[in-house]
């Protein structure tokens, strides 16, 4: 099994950089090819640019900038985001690779009328490992919880409609301790050992 683990967070000691190496060291024990993409490493460019923009719906699409990362998306049978909340949204550096990577061709074909065709059906399940300053109540009471929304509802269903989700959410880093850092640590292994 290959996992893709696409990573979104400008500093090394962060709690995202601790979470991806833990989830990665405990796919590699269960035998899975992990694929590790740090997009603040990579220098990712988030922008969409003209060219991509003016081909969107034409065939084929102009993936050609981002050809590295269409390829790897393509071999992965699972998908793994971890990154923090910021403004209760993603990081502009990920949402830039949805627009430039997760494109027709790629993980979508647009179908004749209207709507769009997954192309990513191989893919078995996305999973999200996310932190947020705020607590629990003010992401998913007060803002409806837009990260689980826009992921589980958007993104899935261009990649593959019929894929696991699940997404688990570190709360209240803002006032977070060491020993409530370990123990999601520790929750995230338990919960990747059945990914």
């Amino acid at each position: 099994m290959r996992a893709l683990l696409v990573v979104a967070h400008p500093l090394e000691a962060s709690f995202a950089k601790a979470a991806a190496a833990r989830i990665r060291a405990t796919l590699e024990r269960r035998g899975f090819e992990v694929d590790l993409i740090d997009l603040y490493a990579d220098d990712f460019d988030p922008r969409l640019t003209a060219v991509e923009r003016a081909s969107y719906f034409t065939t084929p699409y102009d993936a050609r900038a981002v050809a590295d990362y269409v390829a790897r998306l393509q071999r992965a049978d699972r998908l793994v985001f971890v990154f923090p909340q910021w403004w209760f949204n993603m990081p502009a550096i990920l949402k830039g690779f949805f627009d430039r990577v997760l494109v027709p061709g790629v993980a979508f074909d647009h179908a004749p009328g209207g709507g769009l065709i997954p192309r990513l059906t191989h893919v078995e399940a996305i999973w999200v490992v996310t932190s947020t300053g705020a607590p629990w109540w003010a992401t998913q009471l007060y803002m409806g919880d837009p990260v689980r929304r826009q992921i589980s509802r958007g993104v899935k269903a261009f990649v593959n409609r019929k894929a696991r989700f699940r997404m688990l959410t570190l709360h209240d880093m803002d006032r977070m301790t060491e020993a409530r850092a370990g123990a999601f640590l520790g929750r995230l292994e338990r919960a990747f050992r059945e990914f």
